[in-house]
This record gives C-alpha cells, sequence and structure tokens, in this order.
C-alpha cells in the first residue's frame, strides 16, 4: 500500500505561525495536502500534528489524524522520533502492509506536479533503492564557498580546501568544482524501511535511507525565515498556481 503522511508542529521558531501562512489565498500547508491529493498512486492520507488548525484543513482533504505526543512537538523534538510514532500508528491503523510512504511537510510546498508520482515510479522499478528525494542546483552555496568566523570575526573556510583536491586549480566559477546539489525536503518519497531502520539511516535526514534517487527540480526549501516567503511565492506562480486555480485544475 502506498500512504502519504504529512507532518507539522504547532509552534514554528523560526518563522511563527509559518504552516498557515496564507499564500496566494491559501494557507502553506495547504500546498502539500494539493499535491498529496493529486497523486495516482496515494491510496490514504494521515497527517501527524498537535494543531488543531492543520488537522482541520488536512480533514478536508480525506487525511486521517494522528495525534503527535507533546514531547514530540517541542522545539528540540527531532523529526525522526515524530516520523517513527507516526509510522508505527500507520502500521496499526492498516490491515496491508505498507510498501511506500511519501512525507510531507507542513512547511514545504514546492512540489512540481508529477515529481511524486516520479518518485514513486522510480521505486517500483529499482527495487535497491531506499528513497527518492527532491534536489535542487545551489552552486552558490556550494561547501567551497562556506565560511565560518572566528572569534575575532576572522574568515576562514568551513570545510578544508584540501578536500577539493588542487587548491591551484580552484576557480572563483560557481560550479567550477562540479555542481552542488542541496535536498530541499519537498519531495520525499521512502520505502517502509527506512521508517524500520531509522538508526542505520544517513545524516541528517535519517529518514532518507542509504540510498536515495535524485528528483531534480528547480528551486525549493523547507521554510524557515521570512525571506522566504515571497520566493516561495513567486515558485507557486511559476508553476500555474493563482489565488483560484492550480495547476491541476487544468487536467
Amino acid at each position: 500500500m502506498i500512504v502519504g503522511l504529512l507532518i507539522g508542529k504547532h509552534k514554528s521558531m523560526g518563522c511563527p505561525g509559518k504552516h498557515l501562512r496564507p499564500i496566494l489565498g491559501r494557507p502553506l500547508v495547504e500546498y502539500s495536502l494539493i499535491a498529496a491529493k493529486n497523486s495516482k498512486y496515494i491510496e490514504k492520507l494521515f497527517v501527524s500534528t498537535d494543531s488543531p488548525q492543520i488537522v482541520r484543513i488536512a480533514k478536508a482533504y480525506g487525511a486521517e489524524h494522528i495525534k503527535r505526543p507533546a514531547k514530540l512537538a517541542t522545539p528540540e523534538a527531532l523529526t525522526e522520533d515524530a516520523l517513527e510514532h507516526a509510522y508505527e500508528e500507520i502500521e496499526e491503523r492498516l490491515d496491508q502492509e505498507i510498501e511506500i510512504v511519501v512525507l510531507l511537510f507542513a512547511n514545504s510546498p514546492t512540489i512540481p506536479p508529477g515529481l511524486i508520482d516520479k518518485g514513486i515510479r522510480v521505486l517500483k522499478k529499482d527495487k535497491s533503492l531506499d528513497s527518492c528525494f527532491s534536489v535542487c542546483k545551489y552552486n552558490m552555496w556550494a561547501p567551497l564557498r562556506a565560511r565560518r568566523l572566528t572569534k575575532k570575526n576572522l574568515i576562514k573556510p568551513y570545510v578544508p580546501l584540501k578536500c577539493f583536491g588542487d587548491v591551484n586549480k580552484m576557480s572563483s566559477i560557481r560550479g567550477g568544482e562540479g555542481n552542488c546539489y542541496f535536498v530541499d525536503l519537498a519531495t520525499q518519497v521512502l520505502r517502509a524501511r527506512c521508517f524500520k531502520n531509522m538508526d542505520k539511516g544517513s545524516l541528517p535526514f535519517k529518514w532518507m535511507g542509504k540510498k536515495s534517487y535524485g528528483l531534480i527540480s528547480d528551486y525549493g526549501f523547507d521554510i524557515d525565515f521570512e525571506w522566504q516567503i515571497p520566493v516561495i511565492e513567486h515558485w507557486l506562480v511559476k508553476h500555474g498556481f493563482t489565488k483560484k486555480s492550480t495547476p491541476y485544475d487544468k487536467k
């Protein structure tokens, strides 16, 4: 069975109220639900949250509520612990074996139409893969360019430059050392084993498993700061969302 799982806390730290922030007339969380509802493969949808507002919005899309314990809804709570709890709840409620879980974050709306289903097809075709994650090319934030500040505010490399090979061949051209991709946490398609073997997954996103396929997206990220909101709105408009319609309406 293929299920969808949306997670989101009532209290968010970096950008308070982000999950319910109106963008193009809809709460931010609704965009992930729209994508899940328009998947050809998702058979049942769940929402793990401590937010009554998120529950209300998700139920309008047919989602079944999993009550997120208070200890898993604090700023210090780990995502992987909340995921393990939600997965165990889903297993108890279903009388079918779970094959794939489409994981949705309430603050990650940049899911291109069709990308969820592409990820599902990739996993069905290649049984060796643990997961599929959307990735975006951000050469401007490559490790070679990253810096840290010392206590005296001196600028130093964040990663030792010798990690990149011959220093004399380095260039100021973005991408000169190879394209740099970041996981944007928008489209996440996981086998059940990722939840059952969470302690063996790759850091920092332990729910990815060990072997993950990259679904290339244009740009996106999980929202944690105020400045990201207009960027997300620009993405949504670019991909066919308006206040009155979605790109799925054209089917």
